[in-house]
This record gives C-alpha cells, structure tokens and sequence, in this order.
C-alpha cells in the first residue's frame, strides 16, 4: 500500500491532470450554434440538463457564467471542466429546385465544444474583510456558429460555410453584503486563439455574385472573409435568499443577472487563393446585451433529499445586430443586412436530490430534466444560412453524481483526501445530460435574397458530460 502522502499525491495530480486534458480541449473547440440567435445556452451539464434554468441556483463553478453572485455559496476551491457532443442537421426545401442538407460541421462537432470554469471562496485568511468574498475564472464560448453547406448547391453562392468560435475568459469577483444577497461581477474579455477552432469568424461562398465586379472571379471560386478582434465586456449578477431552513439552506432564491453589449471591431481579409486575390476587410459583430430573471424554490429540502424547481426567462437585445456589412481597402462595401429583433428565451428546470442514500450512503445523486422554448430574433427579410433561426422547443434530462469523503470515484480514486485541517480532495462529481432542440419548420417566402425563399427545417442533440473536482483548502471555506 502507498504511503498516505504518497496517494494524496497521486490523487491530486489525476485530478489536475483531468482538469489540465480539459482546458486543453477548450483551447482547441469549434462552435456550432444552438440557442437563440448565436448564443450558446449549454455552458453546465447540470444547468442543460435543467434547461439552462440556473441562475438562480448556480451551485457548481459554471456560477462565473450564470450567476457569478451564486459563488458565495461554493465553499473551498472547486474547479469544473465539461464538453458536449453536438450533433444536428438542416433541411433547406427550396421554392424551386432540390433539397440542400446543411449541418454543424460533420457527424459531431469537432473537436467538441468545451468549458473550463474555477471558484474559491476566502474563508478564515485572518482578514475580515475577505471572510464574503470569492473569486472565479472561466474559459468558455458564450457565443458562437458552425454551419455548413455543399459547394455545389442552389445556396452556395450565398454561404457554404460559417464560423464564429468566440472566446469568453471572464474573471469574476463576488461578495455577500448581508445574510440574505449576494453581488458579483463579471469582466468578458471576447477574443479569439489560433488554437480555439479557426482562430477568427469566417465566411465561405462561391464567387457568382461577384463576378463583373473587378475582382476576376469566376462562378465556382470558393471566396473566404475572415476577421477577428478583441473586446471587453461584463456581466453582474444579484443573489437574494429571503427564506432558508433550519440547515442555513436556501428554499427560496430570486436571481438577476445582466450582460453588456460588446462590440467587435473584426478586421481581417477578403481571399481567393486560387486566383491570389487579398485585400483587407473590416465589419462589426455586435454582441447582444442580456437580462435574466430567475426563482428556485425547494418545496422539499431535507438532509436526506432536495426537490428543486426553477424558472427563468431572459431577454436579449438583438437590435444593435443591424448588419454585417463588409468593407474591403478598395473602397468596396458588401452589405449583409441583419436587423435583428429583441428576443426572450423561457427555461424550467427541476432537481431531485437523495443526499447519501442507503445504496450509496457517501454520494449525493441527483435527477434532472428541463424545457425551453427559445424566440427567434431573426426577421424574414434579412434570413440567412448561417443562421437558420426559427422559434424552438427543447427537452432535457440528466443525471449527477457527487462522490464524497469515504466513496471511491470509479471504484478506484477515493473522493476525499482531506483531513480536518489540510489540503486535498473533498469530493468527486460527474454530471452528464442530453438536450434535443427543436426548432419550427419555418417557411421564408419574401426574404432579399430570393435563393434562401424556401422550408428550413433544423434539429440539434447536444449530449453534455462534466467532471467535477472540489478541494478543501485552509483558509478557504
């Protein structure tokens, strides 16, 4: 047998080592999108499984996303590393002509979507004035698009592919003002890595509508605008318990979050390689700015088990989308109008917990499932491929499993290292969940341009898996 020394250090360095795998994936991920608009909804496999209906329970690191006033209630280090497998299709039925089969870039998004998020709350530090204070970090993709189409289909010179893998690296800070609230306070830093998927957004079609324009194009040249930036924003959120049980655990939270617009000033290039065409580019993404409401009732909340319910509802500011509209050095514009409407998405979650059942008297198990129905903010006029947006219904289920002092993770890493006192694992979890989306046959009869009048019709599953690490860690609590 190893020493005890010896196994902590084997323990730690597995679980680092997981955590490690897992940012790697998130630095090398492409986006497919599947929320409203452009958003990626799925940022927790708990959360998705709820139907993204967290904000106002958020009790897993993801809370640097949802709800970053929630890490108050995150006791230690905690760290939280996920990925999701996406898979979907598109069915454009044109007014004339053969059906065209889009998709998110192959069987399965590859490599997959992926989130790493860290929290640690200060506990006894020997300054009281940290004692309510907790910090986080995440790497994650709140926004972002992959779709693809046929070179040689009846919409290829409108798109053939489209990306947009925007990174989000967010450092949060939170603090408990009173028993009962919680603030906390988000910076997004939107970017983009030669390592995260293309490294820029990314625009393919062939060059039919641009031949005659002087830029001696033929009408299957694939053509590609890409560009990139970086741009600062913020999220806030708030965290009201009015009522708790004897336990000091909530039965009733209200959660408001709010999230800035952002804008990216992307500035790359308009290429054909073939034909050795390259000239500069620029346009604006402008990023939406987000509210969400939510309330978590526990109708039970025992120390034996814990029935959660939730709702939530959040609205995004899709007006400041107007366009896309491409500016080559030459002078040349290239209008892609959006105009965009305001949008609201509706969540519903619910949680049932069995908190050390007598199968597994040292794990807490829990059950999931979810609805969202998900507006669209995109007008028929200006309709595009990249992204076929309709209204949508989504169901969700999923299972999480929190493995504690005395257990054993898989049947061969105990889930608690720590003694009273020093450092180690506290505990192990796995959650995983599936999410089918279902987005309205929608029928597009007078857009501008006529090519994309048709039935699209859209499906995505979105299978999420997260792997859970807490640590006890004196001077944190």
């Amino acid at each position: 047998m190893l020493p005890k020394h010896s196994h902590l250090r084997r323990v730690l360095f597995l679980s680092l080592l997981w955590t490690s795998l897992a940012c790697g994936v998130v630095l090398g991920f492409a986006l497919p999108s599947f929320g409203e608009g452009f958003r990626i909804l799925d940022q927790s496999a708990s959360a998705s499984a709820q139907g993204g209906a967290f904000a106002a329970q958020a009790n897993d690191p993801s809370a640097v996303h949802f709800n970053p006033a929630a890490m108050t209630n995150l006791p230690g280090l905690q760290m939280t590393a996920g990925t999701l497998l996406v898979n979907g299709d598109i069915h454009f039925t044109p007014s004339s002509g053969e059906t065209v089969e889009g998709d998110f870039g192959g069987t399965f998004a590859n490599p997959p979507p992926s989130s790493v998020f860290v929290t640690a709350r200060f506990g006894e530090t020997g300054f009281p004035l940290l004692r309510d204070v907790a910090l986080g970090l995440g790497v994650y993709a709140p926004f972002g698009n992959l779709t693809a189409y046929p070179r040689h289909s009846s919409i290829a010179p409108v798109l053939t592919r489209s990306a947009a893998p925007i990174l989000d690296v967010t450092p949060t800070l939170a603090f408990r003002v009173h028993p009962a609230l919680a603030l906390g306070v988000g910076l997004d830093i939107y970017t983009f890595s030669g390592l995260f998927g293309e490294g820029h957004v990314e625009i393919q079609q062939t060059g039919a509508d641009l031949v005659g324009t002087g830029l001696a194009l033929a009408r299957d040249d694939l053509i590609e605008l890409h560009g990139k930036d970086t741009a600062l924003g913020y999220h806030a959120g708030l965290l009201w318990t009015p009522l708790r049980n004897a336990q000091a655990q909530p039965l009733v939270n209200v959660a408001v979050v709010f999230r800035s617009q952002a804008t990216l000033n992307l500035t790359g290039q308009f290429q054909n390689r073939d034909r050795g065409i390259a000239l500069d580019a620029r346009a604006d993404l402008t990023l939406p700015q987000v509210i969400t409401a939510g309330l978590a009732v526990w109708p039970v909340r025992t120390p034996q088990r814990a029935w959660k319910v939730e709702v939530d509802v959040d609205y995004a500011d899709w007006t400041s989308f107007d366009n896309l509209d491409v500016t080559l050095e030459n002078g040349a514009v290239f209008p892609r109008p959006r105009n965009w409407q305001n949008a609201y998405v509706a969540m519903a979650g619910t949680e049932y917990t069995w908190v050390g059942p007598a199968a597994l008297p040292h794990w807490d198990v829990a059950v999931r499932g979810g609805y969202v129905f998900a507006d669209s903010p995109v007008p028929e006029r200006t309709f595009k491929p990249d992204v076929p947006g309709s209204n949508s219904h989504s169901y969700s289920v999923g299972i999480g499993l929190l493995c504690r002092r005395g257990g054993m993770f898989l049947g061969m890493i105990p889930c608690g290292t720590a003694e009273p006192g020093t450092s180690g694992i506290s505990a192990i979890g796995l959650d995983v969940g599936w999410k089918g989306i279902f987005y309205q046959s929608r029928g597009i009869d007078n857009n501008d341009d006529p090519r994309v009048n048709g039935r699209w019709d859209t499906t995505v599953h979105v299978g999420s898996l997260n792997l859970r690490v807490n640590f006890d860690i004196p001077g944190l609590s």
